[in-house]
């Protein structure tokens, strides 16, 4: 039986773009301190601190154009609101941040200058661990971590090819960027 591209429960995997916002230093640092150490504990991939702000169809020059015109950004101050966990594979443990305008207008941009009407819901957080873990586990590092930042700055974007749903870490370790981009120096 077919529901919206299932076949009997079974979920559709493809390759798309991801755009990426990369926090600027010492967050970048702090952060993949931390993941590099969760990585190392629990047998996990390593990959780099990013908030995934926009995820669509894998065309190259849909990244060219959402990247040129993530150029004209400025810099973007996100609020960590705490470490939270899940059950979900991608969101493991993370970092959630507040919504702010400014997200949704750089997010809306990205989608625009991509001509991508993908249905992707914006959720700003910044992953630390992708590892299937029990809840008291995930419940135990999430109440272990501080974030000592009032806002952290992001400078950065990348568009990044993956298979989506992400369900592994093989997955994790195929990510691979195919453009960057620095935002303004200007802040927001």
């Amino acid at each position: 039986m077919e529901l919206n591209g299932t076949l009997s429960g079974l979920v559709t995997r493809q390759i798309v773009t991801a755009y990426w916002l990369i926090p600027s230093e010492p967050a970048h640092s702090f952060f993949q301190r931390i993941i590099n150490d969760l990585a190392r504990r629990y047998d996990a991939p390593i990959f780099e601190p990013h908030v995934t702000i926009h995820v669509g169809a894998d065309r190259a020059d849909a990244a060219k154009n959402a990247l040129d015109a993530a150029r004209e950004c400025k810099l973007i101050g996100l609020t960590p609101l705490g470490i939270d966990q899940s059950d979900e594979f991608i969101k493991t443990l993370f970092v959630q941040f507040a919504m702010s305008a400014e997200l949704r207008k750089i997010t809306d941009m990205i989608r625009e200058a991509a001509n991508d009407s993908s249905q992707y819901e914006l959720n700003p957080h910044l992953s630390l661990l992708y590892k299937n873990l029990a809840a008291p586990t995930r419940r135990e590092l999430s109440a272990s971590i501080n974030v000592p930042l009032f806002e952290v700055t992001f400078d950065a974007i990348k568009a990044v090819r993956c298979v989506s749903p992400t369900e592994s870490g093989a997955d994790v370790e195929a990510w691979h960027v195919v453009s960057a981009a620095s935002l303004s120096n200007d802040r927001v």
